[in-house]
């Protein structure tokens, strides 16, 4: 029951973010960034006890690119 809870908050927010940044009420940025890691995180977790392990992947995957991005972002900002 918690891993679907957690997966259906992950994909929420996944929609969440992608429409809040099609509407451009935020950038490509942190908080968009950080949305779709969280997001990713919240459904490989939820996935994980179904054995689907093609979305599985696709949602760390999706959290390693989100990641990747954030730093670039963190390092781009520093400067």
């Amino acid at each position: 029951m918690i891993f679907d809870v957690l997966g259906w908050i992950g994909m929420i927010l996944v929609l969440l973010a992608y429409f809040l940044l099609s509407l451009e009420k935020i950038p490509n940025g942190i908080l968009y960034q950080s949305l779709n890691f969280i997001a990713a995180i919240l459904m490989a977790i939820g996935l994980y006890p179904k054995d689907a392990w093609f979305s599985f992947t696709l949602q760390v995957v999706w959290g390693i690119v989100a990641v990747v991005a954030l730093i670039k972002i963190l390092k781009k900002n520093k400067n």
